[in-house]
């Protein structure tokens, strides 16, 4: 019995998507067909992958096994296809990175638009996302991290400077309830939160001075999955937000934001580019690697 290769490429995008409707758009075929197409791999198979609701797709026990299955050698099979590009003049190929959207802003798109600009032939896909994925599980061909939290068996390019999380607030919040003047001090002021996507639990604020290494569990009236949110938040006067300095440099220029607790704020290892041995010998993945790689001025 064979199986198309279109049907596990097409069951792929829908495990990943947990959508027939956000797959299809992704493949660039009618919703109608991919059903259709999903419903005969499973009669070929006799054995029901997905569970269909109303709202979304779920894999049952067998289709996240063929997910498991599939995912590491369609993914080879894609990486020789793009090898023989290589025989090409003009490099290409397709690129899924998964970043947050700090990395995205500071690091990786800055960098990322001359070189899109010299190779038209080139696709990158950038997906934000906070949460740590298994990039090789769910599709992606590299991730974005900070150097501290890149497993040991990826590869990893760093791509950005160190930086520091600071603690920022406006004059207004800072008139009426005061100045933090130690880490606990915060747990008596309101607090910008984050929320861990992966987890779903609230970050708690790390600080560090003369050797000495705090965490904070902080509480407030808001909290975010997006930095740029805090910071917004923040100017409206909603509390302390801890943030990396890069995104503040103008706020705390002019004034509409202030430190605190700046010899608190410990510095932290910069973006890495991560990604699995197999995709090193691509020349398009190559390409985007080098053109974010960090050099030291």
């Amino acid at each position: 019995m064979s199986t198309d290769f279109n049907q596990l490429t097409w069951f792929q995008a829908v495990a990943e998507e947990r959508s027939f409707t956000k797959a299809a758009a992704r493949l660039g075929v009618a919703q109608s067909t991919l059903s259709h197409t999903i419903k005969q791999l499973e009669a070929r198979l006799d054995i029901r992958l997905l569970t269909r609701t109303t709202r979304n797709v779920a894999l049952t026990a067998a289709g996240q096994k063929l997910l498991q299955t599939i995912t590491p050698r369609l993914g080879e099979i894609e990486d020789e296809i793009a090898a023989l590009r290589a025989f090409r003049d003009t490099p290409s190929g397709s690129i899924r990175l998964t970043l947050s959207d700090h990395a995205l802003e500071t690091v990786v798109w800055p960098k990322l638009k001359p070189v899109l600009e010299t190779y038209p032939d080139i696709k990158v896909e950038l997906v934000l996302d906070s949460t740590f994925r298994n990039i090789v599980e769910d599709g992606y061909d590299a991730g974005v991290r900070l150097g501290e939290s890149v497993e040991k068996d990826m590869i990893a390019v760093r791509i950005g400077p160190d930086w520091r999380l600071v603690a920022v607030a406006s004059p207004s919040y800072l008139a009426e309830r005061g100045r933090p003047e130690h880490p606990r001090d915060l747990v008596r002021h309101l607090c910008i939160n984050t929320r861990h996507q992966s987890s779903g639990g609230l970050y708690a604020w790390e600080f560090e001075k003369d050797g000495q290494e705090l965490r904070v569990r902080v509480d407030g009236q808001v909290a975010f999955n997006n930095s740029y949110a805090q910071v917004d938040a923040a100017l409206g006067g909603f509390g302390i937000a801890y943030i990396p300095d890069s995104m503040v440099v103008d706020h705390l220029a002019s004034g509409a934001l202030e430190k605190v607790l700046d010899d608190w704020s410990p510095t932290f290892d910069g973006y890495f580019l991560y990604y699995p041995s197999r995709r090193q010998n691509l020349l398009a993945f190559q390409i985007i690697v080098d053109a974010l790689r960090h050099r030291v001025r």
